[in-house]
């Protein structure tokens, strides 16, 4: 089992940070521009496809059955490495290449944020980019914004995919 989840994390790892990393060369060459919400679903979607791939072959590894348990198990684990795989490429990406991408991105949420919400998400800004001035800030938002889908994908596959 732990060659399986090792190999699918890794696998999930590499196809979030190559998105990341190109929506950012995006963000960085267009900083008018924001990137799409979607996009980012698309790379968490992207990464996670790679629970169930790694749920099948332990479940076929284990003559066709797997339990609740041990599917959501193996999906934890992948969700787990792939998330920390992305973490520590955002970390590579902002502190080498990006260091000024909290002003970007708060510039860019106060444009689209309506007069009436511009207090409130001036707030909103400022405590992310407190946040963002120390190491920790940075990994816990980061691990904030991929970890918990994760974790709701693995449940879901493992009901799905359970097997007795």
């Amino acid at each position: 089992m732990n060659k399986i989840i090792l190999k699918y994390r890794i696998l999930g790892g590499i196809a979030a940070s190559i998105v990341m990393s190109s929506m950012t060369v995006y963000m960085k060459l267009h900083p008018e521009k924001t990137v799409s919400i979607f996009l980012g679903m698309f790379t968490m979607i992207l990464a996670y496809t790679f629970i169930v791939l790694g749920v099948l072959k332990l479940r076929k590894e284990n003559n066709n059955t797997i339990t609740l348990g041990q599917a959501f198990l193996c999906g934890l684990g992948i969700v787990f490495i792939t998330s920390t795989i992305y973490v520590l490429v955002w970390l590579i990406i902002y502190y080498n290449f990006f260091p000024n991408f909290m002003e970007h991105y708060c510039d860019l949420a106060l444009k689209q944020t309506p007069p009436e919400e511009l207090v409130a998400k001036k707030a909103e800004m400022e405590e992310y980019k407190e946040m963002y001035k120390s190491p920790i800030g940075v990994v816990l938002l980061t691990y904030m914004e991929i970890f918990p889908f994760g974790i709701v994908v693995a449940l879901i596959n493992a009901v799905i995919l359970k097997k007795k």
